[in-house]
């Protein structure tokens, strides 16, 4: 059976965040997404392997540098 697509909805409560993260990762840190119509749809085989990689890491801040952990 192949793996179904999902939404935003269900990208950010698989992942534990906010629409607003998963909407700002597209842009800025290549989430896998694929645009159907005006809708993003997802495969979360890809977001589990984009996690993996490494692609949710933290962000560079242009005006206080990097962020780095406690």
């Amino acid at each position: 059976m192949p793996e179904p697509w999902v939404s935003v909805d269900e990208v950010a409560n698989h992942l534990g965040v906010a629409k607003d993260s998963v909407y700002r990762w597209i842009e800025q840190k290549s989430l896998p997404a694929h645009r159907v119509g005006r809708l993003w749809k997802f495969k979360l085989s890809e977001i589990d392997e984009w996690v993996h990689a490494g692609g949710a890491g933290p962000d560079d801040d242009p005006v206080t540098g990097p962020r780095r952990a406690k």
